[in-house]
């Protein structure tokens, strides 16, 4: 293979990151030419150095960068099956997400720099994937936080934005300081920062820490994949425009932590004690994340919340040591995801809201946005995993894999012995998973039956269902007050149909999200170009899995009837139809009244409405004690050190003032105490 080709994949759109910058704002015409061009080209390209690598070949290449004393910094390619499916992944996205873009963000001044961050974070999710060294690798994975940062923060103007850009920036850099030094003590202990070297010295039983640096690598993954504690950033990061959205949700910052797992997966099989830690947070990621995705009103962040819970199922995969499978639902989720967050943004663009409250209200929703109805219809059976789409088959495997984890006989597929994984991780999640597919189906069945299904006469306005409730627009209560919520501004005009190129890409990712699952039902297709491994769901989790889903669909239908029932019986008259809610801020959504969340949850609802309180936790642990210490810090210089400093410049020109009162300029003056200052030296001396 010509090197060329798996160099430009990443190139290209740091390339036209680097043009659209320079021209995009003199030259606007030219700056959607230049965001989807070289993205497109990267995705051609990076399916063909999938095709030319073909099915259980690796390719290895590098040059020395710099000398450093220790082990050597190297430009180096690993090119194996995972990294060849996980780049076509990222390409048909970044080239969806680009096209889409363009008509989403056609009237906003700042397409030129957002664009480009868009190529930017692209190139480094590439270079993630394609590195054969862990220090390139770790220049990835920043430069794709730098991105995230300016990404979510894109629309600046607005208080939610820059809180959250900030607040992911610092989360993720919490984790990445320790995965920084798990780094560095994975280099050392193996001599070298090759990710080939690493393995070879993880087979060989050479690494001196594997716990600790299992551990410290868990703590960027954590971060950078959105996994407890540090998770509570990616629902908060819906303030940015719905298309990063979908970018960072389903394939570059999030799966970048779950992809360096799966590459390292042979070092973390050396400590059993990491696997379990790493089971554990998969099991408090999964039910907790799908708890609160069932009590959101904000369509974007009951989306976030899912992608937290499903980050868990991978995760959970790879603590039952089982890379194949956590890969196979990565690639799965991350073509429904996209499709959810592209669909949803098109359902906002005509609801002019986030709320799924207010989405209930508005008429015949789903005959204005027929091509996000039926491909959010495709991607929520997806996310529920109901066969024949790809969620089933991904869902299955990973709950395969915990059944066999449980049972002793884990499948590594070689990368080391089954009993490398504990019995008490596979059981871990295997009970988690389980809950969790009961939890994704009601949730899932919850949003499209309110947002789409709602009789506008079960809408109750505020005078009739929550007194005090302040009022918005022709006297409707705003959406629930309490209620988390990250709008983005919107100026699009409700009454449009929405461009092609916010359409056409729907259904380009649907035929992944639908066909995709088929591929690992044979040995010699996807598992053939992984580890060999079988993808197979088992009789046992295949009915189990599926049944708990169909019963999650049914909890939630018949509690949105019953709740449906109860509130159109409960009023005298329909409430106002026809009226689109406006967006200024908190919107002119409507209170959910007929919400199965509340009646599935009981009395969770309001905790899990707010992340149950982790978000107040932390601010109390760490935000107000760090303010509380910069505060003091900014008392003792400004009032102390400043002080001193004033104080000292003080008695200087004191001084001065003192000597200036001996310059008089009459030299007999100064004769006069020349001659007293010898007299006195003269006594003093005599004396």
């Amino acid at each position: 293979m010509n090197l060329a080709l798996p160099a430009l994949v990443p190139a290209l759109p740091a390339l036209g990151a680097a043009a659209t910058l320079a021209v995009g704002r003199r030259s606007p015409g030219l700056a959607r030419p230049l965001a989807i061009v070289p993205v497109a080209v990267s995705a051609v390209l990076a399916l063909v150095v999938a095709i030319q690598l073909g099915t259980g070949q690796v390719l290895d290449a590098a040059t020395r960068l710099t000398p450093t004393g220790g082990p050597e910094i190297s430009l180096a390619i690993h090119l194996d099956g995972y990294s060849s499916l996980i780049s076509v992944l990222v390409g048909l996205v970044a080239t969806c997400v680009q096209v889409y873009s363009t008509a989403y963000l056609k009237d906003d001044p700042r397409y030129p720099s957002y664009a480009a961050l868009v190529s930017l974070f692209t190139a480094a999710m590439f270079l993630v994937v394609y590195s054969g060294d862990l220090i390139v690798l770790l220049v990835g994975w920043e430069v794709m936080g730098i991105c995230s940062y300016f990404l979510i923060g894109h629309h600046w103007e607005t208080e939610d934005a820059r809180s959250a850009s900030l607040k992911a920036f610092l989360v993720t850099k919490l984790g990445d300081v320790p995965f920084l030094f798990g780094i560095f003590l994975l280099g050392a202990d193996a001599g070298s920062f090759r990710i080939e070297d690493v393995l070879r010295a993880a087979g060989d039983g050479r690494l001196g820490h594997p716990t600790l640096i299992a551990l410290l690598l868990l703590a960027g993954v954590a971060g950078k994949s959105a996994q407890f504690p540090l998770h509570t950033w990616l629902p908060d990061a819906m303030a940015g425009p719905t298309p990063v959205s979908a970018l960072i949700h389903a394939a570059t910052m999030v799966a970048a932590g779950i992809y360096l797992v799966a590459r390292l997966l042979p070092v973390f099989l050396l400590s059993g004690a990491a696997l379990v830690v790493l089971a554990v947070m998969a099991a408090v990621t999964m039910i907790g994340s799908a708890l609160c995705a069932l009590a959101q009103d904000d369509l974007k962040r009951v989306l976030a919340y899912s992608t937290v819970g499903q980050l868990g199922y991978m995760a959970g995969a790879l603590a039952s040591g089982d890379r194949e499978a956590s890969v196979f639902h990565l690639v799965s989720h991350g073509a429904f995801k996209a499709l959810l967050f592209l669909a949803a943004g098109v359902v906002i663009h005509a609801a002019h809201t986030n709320s799924i409250s207010a989405m209930s209200r508005i008429p015949g929703l789903r005959k204005r946005v027929p091509d996000a109805y039926w491909t959010m219809a495709i991607a929520l059976v997806a996310l529920i995993g109901l066969p024949p789409f790809s969620g089933f088959f991904s869902k299955e495997a990973v709950l395969t894999a915990a059944e066999h984890a449980a049972n002793g006989e884990a499948l590594t597929n070689g990368l080391g012995p089954a009993s490398s994984v504990p019995q008490a991780a596979g059981w871990i999640v295997l009970i988690s998973a389980g809950l969790t597919a009961l939890l994704t189906a009601a949730y899932a069945a919850r949003l499209f039956l309110v947002a789409f299904h709602s009789p506008t006469s079960a809408a109750v306005p505020a005078a009739a269902s929550a007194p005090g409730v302040s009022a918005g627009v022709s006297g409707v209560a705003d959406h629930e007050p309490d209620a988390p919520y990250s709008p983005e501004p919107d100026e699009a005009d409700p009454a449009v149909a929405e461009p092609p190129a916010m359409r056409w890409p729907l259904w380009v990712l649907a035929v992944p999200t639908m066909g995709f699952g088929i591929a690992g039902l044979r040995s010699d297709w996807l598992p053939a170009l992984l580890d060999g491994g079988s993808l197979k769901p088992s009789a046992v989790t295949a009915v189990t899995g599926t049944g708990l889903a169909v019963v999650g669909v049914l909890l939630a239908y018949g509690a949105w009837r019953s709740a449906t029932a109860r509130v159109t019986d409960s009023l005298p008259a329909p409430a106002e139809h026809g009226r689109v809610p406006e967006q200024a801020g908190a919107p002119a959504a409507e209170v959910i009244v007929a919400d199965p969340g509340r009646a599935l949850l009981g009395p969770l609802f309001g905790p899990a409405r707010h992340g149950f309180g982790v978000d107040r936790l932390y601010s109390a642990l760490f935000v107000r004690p760090v303010e509380a210490a910069a505060r003091l810090v900014r008392f003792l210089d400004r009032e102390v050190v400043e002080t001193y400093v004033r104080g000292s410049g003080a008695g200087a020109d004191l001084l001065g003032r003192v000597v200036r009162l001996a310059q008089t300029g009459n030299a007999q003056t100064y004769l006069s105490a020349l001659l007293a200052g010898v007299v006195l030296l003269a006594v003093l001396v005599a004396v």
